[in-house]
């Protein structure tokens, strides 16, 4: 892939998408390609995390349970995985298998604050845009609040369902 593959690629990704053009385009040039063959670890659940992924192509599946069940999530092109472990430090949630011949691209965290140090509008952006998904997460967390306290208050408390 050329610099403007990968500038195409990140741009694609909805948060990296608000980082300003130059700015995108260091974390292009920088980026680390690794290509994957069905079955590779990307990375193990409890492993250090030191940046994200951005899958190019092929599927990455993510379980959090390491127990042999289907995989919890499978991440196809476009998704960027470890999005927290691009601002902080943090432990991977999950095992990262290929599911299929795949390629992603790394961006290590000192990269990323290099470019956010940079481009304050690029940081201010991504500020806003994280802030309003905590707004709306907390908000939806509240409404699952709202439907347990309902449910705590039904007739007959040996039903779960509420329906006696």
């Amino acid at each position: 892939m050329g610099l403007n593959d990968d500038l195409e690629t990140l741009s694609r990704v909805p948060l990296l998408s608000l980082i300003e053009p130059d700015g995108l385009r260091l974390l292009a040039f920088a980026a680390e390609t690794r290509i994957l063959r069905a079955g590779d670890v990307l990375f193990r659940r409890g492993d250090d995390a030191d940046g994200g992924y951005i899958v190019v192509s092929g599927a990455i599946a993510l379980d959090a349970r390491d127990n042999g069940a289907p995989a919890d999530y499978v991440a196809r092109p476009g998704t960027l995985i470890g999005e927290s472990a691009l601002l902080t430090d943090c432990i991977r949630p999950a095992t990262a298998i290929a599911r299929e011949p795949s390629s992603v691209m790394k961006l290590q965290r000192s990269l990323v604050h290099r470019v956010l140090g940079e481009f304050p509008a690029s940081t201010r952006a991504l500020h806003a845009a994280i802030a309003a998904r905590l707004v709306a997460f907390s908000s939806e967390l509240g409404a699952v609040r709202d439907s347990i306290d309902a449910a705590d208050i039904a007739p007959d408390r040996g039903d779960p369902t509420g329906q006696a």
